[in-house]
């Protein structure tokens, strides 16, 4: 059901056509300025500000009589127009001016102008209209600010669209009245392609592998399924990347990456989105020592690339990336934090203890996934600077090389960030007796009840069988980095469009 002021929208569209003004016309509107230049520039060189044109959405109306101002809205800021009925209208047809814009031009509408900029006598760079024109209607009007007094008489304005499941549910509505937003979302595309370049550099190849899979793999983590009724054969949205990059390692190339989507069908949180981003990186005839120094340095170079500096605040902390990053092994991370040593525990006494700790388990998790849990409720909150923690139980690792100097460990890193996991890499397991050995395992957790256990791939194991040089493997997380590198605290903040609950039937936005 419409609102009123949606049945008022309509109306002033149709007059709008009976005045012969077309409220959505073909044509498009050549634009020469945008307002974060007019607002630069302007005062520096005012003779190139003297035929402008240029285009955005109107957010205020000031009428008075024959002389208006109203605000214009870009992608780049805001800018004050005046308008003069005889500018914009010469001669004796005032329709643009007292009919279409006084009368049936609303907030949110689309417009373009013509004119010249000047300073008002209050000193604001605006831009004097001599043409206006409509290029879509809004029919919808837009939530605006409010304002309440606080004590002391003071006047404070507020945000109407500030609840975050209508912020998230309508981006484009929370990018016109909240126009900051826009700036988390440029911030994340200069990250990625400050990393796409740190990567290319190093003359590493970017590669796009599949995302629907006949099996998933490359991580711990439960599937989307779906199916190809052409192939009558079930296929899965991938968790990974990883399986397919390392077979490009088999295949000849010494350093390939990329960015992509992937999906698991796991819980949501503010950490948390069924479908997110994340860049892998494979580099043959390296380990996981050189893998850390390159994500150091990586991330390091993020952040000054941002911000110009490697500290960066995040919520009331200040990170600081500088190079290099602490060092501390999982079993050293669990007994400084716990007071525990874990490292020569078996299944069932370490399952024990993390019930003295207080940690939920089952008999479904096996050793490695209970150390994870002891990890992830005791140890990962308290990293709050970056952190390289390393050499992981071998039950936690099922694609990682085995130590080189300690038997039932892994050479594996993460790097903590903030209370949480940023990254995950290893010195890739390259023997192919071992990967089956590995998988094979994982079956039997499977068999157990874990949902997240791995399955055995055949095809990648063949692959493995040609022979895979030494590799160093890496995966980031795009959202969480994003969250760090634009102080968000949701993973919602930094998607466009995450992943919501149905709306409710019939439900209507204010």
């Amino acid at each position: 059901m419409l609102s009123e002021q949606e049945i008022v929208r309509r109306e002033a569209l149709k007059k709008l056509e009976e005045l012969g003004v077309n409220p959505f016309p073909p044509e498009g509107f050549m634009v020469n300025a945008n307002t974060a230049d007019i607002h630069e520039n302007y005062p520096k060189r005012k003779t190139d500000y003297k035929n402008i044109s240029i285009a955005g959405r109107l957010m205020s109306r000031r009428i008075m009589g024959k002389a208006s101002f109203a605000e214009l809205q870009d992608s780049k800021g805001r800018i004050q127009l005046y308008l003069n009925r005889d500018e914009i209208c010469p001669g004796e047809d005032k329709v643009m001016y007292n009919d279409v814009f006084k009368k049936l031009m609303d907030i949110g509408d689309v417009i373009g102008v013509k004119g010249f900029v000047f300073t008002t006598q209050v000193g604001e760079v605006s831009i004097h209209v001599t043409e206006l024109k409509l290029l879509s209607k809004s029919l919808r009007p837009l939530p605006i600010v409010k304002q309440a007094k606080e004590e002391g008489g003071d006047v404070k304005e507020f945000d109407s669209f500030s609840d975050p499941e209508q912020r998230y549910r309508q981006r484009y509505l929370d990018m016109i009245v909240n126009p900051g937003v826009r700036e988390v979302f440029l911030q994340r595309s200069k990250m990625i392609q400050v990393i796409r370049e740190f990567l290319m550099g190093k003359g590493y190849l970017e590669v796009e592998t599949p995302i629907l899979q006949p099996l998933y793999g490359g991580a711990a983590a439960k599937p989307f399924k779906t199916h190809h009724n052409t192939l009558d054969m079930t296929l899965y949205l991938r968790i990974a990347n990883e399986l397919y990059l390392k077979r490009l390692i088999v295949g000849g190339y010494d350093g390939v990456f990329e960015f992509a989507k992937d999906f698991r069908n796991e819980g949501m949180s503010r950490f948390h989105n069924p479908e997110f981003t994340q860049v892998e990186v494979y580099v043959a005839y390296q380990d996981y020592k050189w893998m850390m120094e390159l994500t150091e340095n990586m991330i390091e170079k993020v952040a000054m690339e941002l911000h110009g500096d490697t500290k960066v605040k995040v919520g009331e902390n200040e990170i600081d990336f500088l190079t290099p990053w602490p060092r501390m092994t999982m079993y050293e991370s669990i007994q400084k934090f716990t007071g525990v040593d874990i490292s020569e525990m078996d299944e069932d006494i370490l399952r024990a203890e993390a019930k003295k700790m207080k940690i939920n388990v089952d008999s479904s998790m096996g050793r490695g996934k209970i150390i994870d849990e002891i990890f992830g409720e005791k140890v990962e909150p308290n990293l709050v600077q970056p952190t390289f923690i390393t050499d992981y139980p071998i039950e936690m690792s099922p694609l990682a090389k085995k130590h080189r100097g300690r038997e039932g460990l892994v050479e594996r890193f993460e790097a903590i960030v903030n209370g949480k996991e940023l990254c995950n890499a290893f010195t890739e397991l390259n023997d192919p007796l071992d990967q089956r050995a590995r998988f094979e395992e994982q079956v039997k957790l499977g068999k157990r009840g874990d949902e997240e256990a791995m399955t055995l791939d055949e095809d990648f194991l063949r692959a493995l069988e040609y022979g895979m040089p030494p590799t160093a493997g890496l995966g980031i997380g795009i959202d969480r980095l994003a969250m760090i590198m634009t102080d968000q605290a949701s993973i919602q903040d930094v998607l466009f469009f995450p992943q919501m609950k149905p709306e409710k039937r019939g439900e209507e936005e204010e």
